[in-house]
């Protein structure tokens, strides 16, 4: 600009040079002092805002690791996926601060289970949380902790996944889909038989229609208990229990009272048949190439935060029982031991499909009480 300026004042007026150059040349080289007045300044201030950052790096730093981990559930308390993400991203921040980030990707924001599972194998996307059923297309043996009556309770399971049966599934899923297992962790309780007419006894299930998980063992389970097991997609089941499409549903106590299948279906029998673990994969390339002491802090963190969750899950099981028999739910006992016997026929045609998780089904069968 005072390039310009200087042309366009510099002059002839009648043949002679004109004064008005001489005063706009006075402008220039105010102008030019101004100038170098306010880069003066700029160096200065730009010169304290580095001196900051450099001795006060937790602020202006940004992070050194940055992971998206992806769910289906919704980023809600009552979210057995979602408590899990809080207490990891806590514990990482107590541990290195901010020099690693996770961010939460709730409601399949980031495609569905099925892809998702596909895209954390590729490395397309870090890290992602749901049921062990979602890995079957990938690695069909973790089908086993969809069988029924594996489990006692969680608290069988914990020990289970905690032991030699967490460790072998672990390498399995490592080798056929390149993940590594941060955490086995709890659905908010056990699935039962939520239905529209009351089921007192095991007879009262036969030729049923309940809705079912779309995983094979999960079908198969439902049939050796007598129901006609009818797999459908979660958000169609509200609408198919409204139309007598199906009778009933299987699923955890929370999940009922978020999905409000109660209004429909208003006896709960607690037949306890599965407690299927959530799992927490991530790529494994991406963690191997962290620093080691960042591996360290996200294996620690997540270990913690899988311990809380499992705590939380039996409280989260317990306050939506209490809520569901405010809403008119009623809910009886059965006889869990004759389902038990009528689901084996169900493991040994899997061991015999998949004979890898012999090992696993006895490491199961040692840590029950």
């Amino acid at each position: 600009m005072f390039l310009v300026i200087e042309l366009f004042a510099v002059g002839e007026v009648g043949g002679k040079r004109s004064n008005v150059g001489l005063i706009n040349r006075e402008v220039v080289m105010v102008l030019g002092q101004i100038r170098r007045n306010v880069l003066q300044g700029l160096l200065i201030a730009c010169a304290g805002v580095c001196g900051l950052a450099a001795s006060t790096p937790e602020v202006f730093a940004a992070p050194s690791v940055k992971l998206r981990l992806a769910s289906s559930l919704p980023a809600d308390p009552n979210s057995a996926h979602f408590v899990w993400y809080e207490r990891f991203r806590d514990n990482l921040k107590a541990s290195v601060n901010d020099a690693v980030e996770v961010s939460f990707f709730p409601n399949a924001i980031l495609g569905k289970e099925a892809d998702l599972a596909q895209q954390v194998k590729l490395g397309a996307v870090n890290m992602m949380v749901s049921g062990t059923s979602i890995w079957l297309t990938l690695v069909p043996e973790v089908g086993l902790f969809d069988l029924g009556y594996l489990f006692e309770n969680n608290d069988h399971a914990g020990r289970a996944l905690d032991g030699k049966a967490g460790e072998i599934i672990a390498g399995i899923l490592l080798k056929k889909a390149n993940i590594i297992p941060l955490g086995f962790g709890f659905s908010f309780g056990a699935r039962n038989v939520y239905s529209k007419k009351p089921i007192q006894q095991p007879a009262d299930l036969q030729g049923v229609k309940v809705r079912v998980l779309p995983a094979p063992n999960f079908i198969a389970t439902l049939k050796a208990m007598g129901a006609a097991a009818v797999p459908m997609p979660g958000g169609e089941v509200y609408s198919a229990l409204q139309m007598g499409v199906i009778e009933g549903v299987e699923h955890d106590a929370p999940s009922v009272l978020a999905s409000k299948f109660y209004e429909v279906a208003k006896h709960c029998v607690l037949t306890q048949h599965i407690f299927n673990p959530i799992v927490v994969a991530m790529n494994n390339n991406k963690f191997e190439k962290l620093p080691a002491e960042y591996k360290t802090a996200i294996l620690n963190a997540a270990a913690e935060a899988t311990r809380f969750e499992r705590k939380t899950a039996a409280e989260a099981e317990a306050k939506a029982f209490d809520e569901l028999k405010k809403r008119g739910v009623t809910v009886t006992p059965t006889d869990r031991a004759y389902f038990s016997k009528a689901v084996r026929p169900v493991w040994d045609d899997f061991v015999r499909q998949y004979p890898a998780v012999k090992p696993v089904l006895d490491a199961v069968e040692s840590t029950r009480h």
